[in-house]
């Protein structure tokens, strides 16, 4: 399994396919798959039946994964950046590939 350098909170953008262009807060990564579940990205349709929770049923909008390799990362500036692990002292942090800075 590869190392995966996007994290739940970060905030990146859409490099390719169909949302490139859109960016938004990473809720959750799907490390078995490679994919992950950006806020307001990627929305699909889901035809849900009525329940106690949604009696009125209907068609909701969802958020679904999309694969790691589409999305890069943005910097607090909101600059794009590939990310890269380095050793400070005895602690291995993510920094900048762009800006040398630490995220």
């Amino acid at each position: 399994m590869t190392k995966l350098k996007i994290k739940s909170g970060d905030t990146v953008k859409v490099i390719a396919g169909d949302n490139k262009g859109q960016q938004g807060t990473v809720q959750k990564v799907l490390k078995d798959k490679n994919k992950a579940i950006v806020e307001g990205v990627n929305l699909v349709s889901k035809h849900q039946k009525p329940s106690a929770a949604n009696p009125q049923g209907g068609i909701v909008k969802q958020e679904a994964a999309i694969h790691i390799s589409n999305l890069t990362l943005l910097t607090s500036n909101g600059d794009e950046t590939r990310v890269g692990y380095r050793v400070e002292g005895d602690k291995k942090v993510r920094f900048s590939k762009k800006s040398n800075e630490v995220i």
